[in-house]
């Protein structure tokens, strides 16, 4: 009982903290689930009603008690007012659904049904069939029927059965079962959640970066998303006329005096800036924060001190700032403020983190805003460095790399906008994790913060000065490298590297820091060699990514991120998933069961984007 109310007391917690997070127009997606059942009457139908039924309800406690929206709260289902037994019952529920709001959906059966007349024909819903594996009735018969008319109508569904076969009365959720089904909602959910929303690009191309160069096709027709653009001197204009929430810039000034330790200025002494530049310096990072969250989301505050316009933001899940270099060569960069954001935690205490990528490199923050929507964590943004090899590491530092990194690793760096939950500070049970944002405690984002020194900027790459946050990550843990790149011909594709972070020797580390930009923040990664392709080793990975730019989601979520990109209906070019974790439609199968990699790409062609033309 008391671990029940210690679960309560939680749960309240976290409601009564978002009830103040409302940040994007839209309703937050439900899962719909439809029991689908025998539609004979005078005997059959109501011999199952029962249990089809209790089936639909298992499935929505299931996934209720396992999955969070991003704002913490247990994700919502809907069960259709009754079975389906025909196409009247299956209107009655879309009807329903659309009502309730409804973005994914889930059949579950215990029996033979009849597929057309009971499937679900939505557009664009994220399907998923689960059928019940039991003898007394043939629900993996209805399963395959049904999943061939959704190949049939082009409307691809995920096919669910358990490799175990039950009992009839038996209520529970096999482990296999589970897993899909947490893959597939998952999934389904970070679809629904960006859809309709905007990203929004604060300036435009950063030093030829082709990733800043937004691709509104792209955009539209894969994700569902909407592009707005703001010119830089939009902050300019906010600073200087104060549309800013001016009693939360104090609260915020006040923090960063107590929190933010500067650490240490690497430009020569004859170049450093005076103190009263670095202050001021401070004081617009700080603007800049506040007006870059307001710009997504808005503020209500600003209505009180005449700005209407300004307070409705532009509804963005999603943003970049150019910085470099038409701003950074006049004003301080975006580092803090990039940084502080992506992270679990800011001057109003814990909360979820906001999404912005360096450099305005939206194909990154995409891949950032889908790390966030599958794993609830804050996403780490960094350049593909450096990959040293043991030998190089050896013949730099006299060490020779053991352990996971004895194959050799990769320098993961960049000066913006890596999360501070990247640290490596917030621990289960010893071990370092990036946890969602309800989960942190205020210990763990102090030691994050204890963790992190902000660094006058380099002044020979960002002449306004600024703030660069320098941290290095601690622990080995799982994580996932991703990346979206853009092909003409042929339009997006997803590459996947899942493998570790890792620690050196403190004075390997420096060596081997000190090389490049040392002020910057460092993960050290090694991805998981399968000895095959572009997975031989670790060098042939970093020869093979599409980009300078990656991000980093913790866990190992390969999988999570392949099942989304079978629905965005983008093909993964490069992984290194095992086999037995990836779940896709079953009407992948029909390209090909023995290459599977060039099976999705065929498939991805033929259903096409999700949401309009090809690119």
């Amino acid at each position: 009982m008391a671990v029940k109310n210690q679960k309560e007391e939680k749960l309240t917690e976290i409601l009564s903290l978002n009830s103040k997070q409302k940040r994007v127009i839209g309703r937050v997606p439900k899962i719909g689930i439809r029991p689908v059942i025998d539609g004979r009457r005078k005997g059959v139908r109501e011999a199952l009603e029962s249990q089809t039924m209790e089936m639909a309800k298992t499935a929505a406690a299931f996934i209720s008690e396992n999955l969070y929206y991003t704002n913490g709260k247990p994700v919502e289902c809907v069960i259709a007012d009754s079975c389906i037994g025909g196409v009247t019952e299956a209107a009655m529920a879309a009807q329903k659904f659309e009502r309730e709001g409804v973005a994914v959906s889930l059949t579950v059966t215990p029996c033979w049904c009849y597929g057309s007349e009971t499937m679900d024909m939505h557009p664009w819903y994220p399907k998923a069939i689960w059928g019940f594996n039991g003898s007394e009735r043939p629900g993996a018969v209805y399963l395959a029927a049904t999943k061939a008319a959704h190949d049939q109508k082009g409307l691809p569904v995920f096919s669910i059965y358990g490799s175990e076969v039950q009992d009839a009365g038996d209520t529970t959720i096999p482990n296999d079962v589970q897993k899909k089904i947490l893959e597939f909602v998952k999934a389904g959910l970070a679809l629904a959640e960006i859809r309709g929303k905007s990203y929004l690009a604060i300036g435009s191309v950063s030093m030829g970066i082709v990733g800043s160069m937004i691709q509104e096709d792209f955009f539209e027709d894969y994700l569902g998303m909407r592009c707005e653009m703001v010119d830089m001197t939009e902050l300019i204009r906010r600073i200087d006329e104060e549309i800013y929430d001016t009693e939360e810039f104090d609260k915020a000034m006040a923090w960063v005096k107590e929190k933010c330790v500067e650490g240490e200025d690497i430009n020569p002494p004859d170049r450093q800036q005076s103190r009263k530049k670095k202050d001021e310096n401070w004081e617009t990072v700080v603007k800049m924060t506040l007006i870059i969250r307001d710009l997504m989301i808005g503020n209500q505050k600003l209505n009180e001190i005449g700005f209407e316009e300004e307070a409705l933001g532009h509804n963005a899940i999603v943003s970049g700032f150019q910085g470099q270099r038409q701003w950074t060569d006049h004003f301080p960069n975006g580092d803090f403020s990039e940084a502080i954001l992506n992270s679990s935690f800011d001057w109003n205490g814990i909360r979820e983190p906001f999404i912005v990528a360096t450099e305005n490199d939206t194909l990154n923050g995409v891949c950032m805003l889908l790390g966030h929507q599958l794993t609830n964590t804050a996403p780490i943004f960094g350049d593909i460095r450096t990959y040293w090899s043991p030998d190089s590491v050896e013949r730099v530092t006299g060490h020779r790399l053991k352990g996971k990194s004895s194959k050799g690793i990769i320098h993961f760096l960049n000066s913006g906008s890596a999360s501070l939950d990247g640290t490596g500070r917030q621990k289960i049970d010893g071990q370092s994790v990036i946890k969602p944002w309800w989960e942190i405690t205020p210990g763990e984002a102090e030691n994050c913060l204890s963790a992190t020194r902000w660094c006058p900027a380099n002044l020979e790459y960002f002449r306004g000065g600024g703030y660069s946050s320098q941290f290095l990550t601690e622990g080995e843990m799982p994580v996932t490298m991703t990346r979206i790149n853009l092909i003409k011909g042929l339009g997006p594709v997803l590459q996947i590297a899942e493998g570790y972070t890792v620690d050196l020797p403190e004075e390997v580390h420096d060596i081997l820091n000190r090389r490049t930009d040392p002020i910057w923040p460092t993960t050290w990664f090694v991805p998981n060699i399968t000895g095959q392709g572009a997975f031989r080793d670790v060098y042939t990975v970093m020869n093979n990514w599409g980009s300078n730019h990656g991000v980093i989601s913790y866990g190992h979520v390969g999988d999570s991120f392949i099942t989304l990109a079978s629905m965005l209906r983008i093909p993964v070019s490069m992984h290194n998933v095992p086999e037995e974790r990836i779940f896709r439609p079953s009407a992948w199968a029909a390209f090909g069961t023995h290459d599977h990699e060039s099976a999705d790409f065929r498939a991805c062609k033929n259903f096409g984007p999700l949401n309009g033309k090809r690119c």
